[in-house]
């Protein structure tokens, strides 16, 4: 009867725990997602997902890790996921009516987003839009490289891959930034060559 009491202390402790790492990477987890997706409820939807992956597997969580890359990797995981499965599925108009309505969708107007707004001012929208256009592991490898500023090993771990590896996605990366964004705005980034 005591080993109950204590095992279901030790699973109230565990769960406290996770609570309270969730809550403090909260701000970095969304931000990284927002990055990753570049819209806010798509980046919310990606936190969640990852929070609920987090869940799932945090018995195999090891507290001598920093749980923000363990989650980072959930995270970019989730979205590579996502990335293949959207590529598969076939795009809809929005201007084509709906098969059950007959009506044509209608979206939320989303400009005015305090989260997005405040993301938006810190990181430029061009920039945005570039990492939007990058193969996703190399937007990962960048984001978690120079954003988020982890090491390779650190981002080797995030991303289940060799530290070699990261360091090709990351010059890669950069080099389809750069690409893109003198494309682009030539005027403003022609100084990055």
């Amino acid at each position: 009867m005591a080993f109950t009491g204590a095992k279901a202390a030790a699973a109230e402790s565990r769960r406290e725990l996770f609570e309270n790492l969730l809550k403090s990477s909260y701000k970095q987890a969304y931000q990284l997602a927002f990055r990753l997706t570049g819209d806010s409820s798509d980046a919310e939807d990606l936190v969640q997902e990852a929070f609920l992956r987090a869940y799932r597997f945090f018995y195999r969580y090891k507290t001598d890790m920093p749980f923000t890359n363990w989650l980072f990797r959930i995270m970019t995981n989730a979205f590579i996921d996502h990335t293949r499965r959207r590529s598969k599925t076939k795009e809809t108009s929005l201007d084509t009516p709906h098969s059950e309505q007959g009506a044509t969708r209608e979206l939320s107007d989303e400009s005015f987003v305090p989260d997005k707004l405040l993301i938006h001012e810190e990181f430029d929208m061009e920039v945005q839009e570039a990492l939007k256009k990058m193969t996703p592991d190399f937007r990962v490898a960048v984001l978690l490289s120079d954003l988020e500023g982890l090491s390779y090993e650190e981002i080797a771990q995030v991303m289940g891959t060799s530290i070699g590896t990261v360091r090709s996605r990351i010059h890669r990366g950069r080099k389809q930034l750069r690409n893109y964004l003198l494309k682009s705005n030539p005027e403003k980034y022609g100084q990055l060559v």
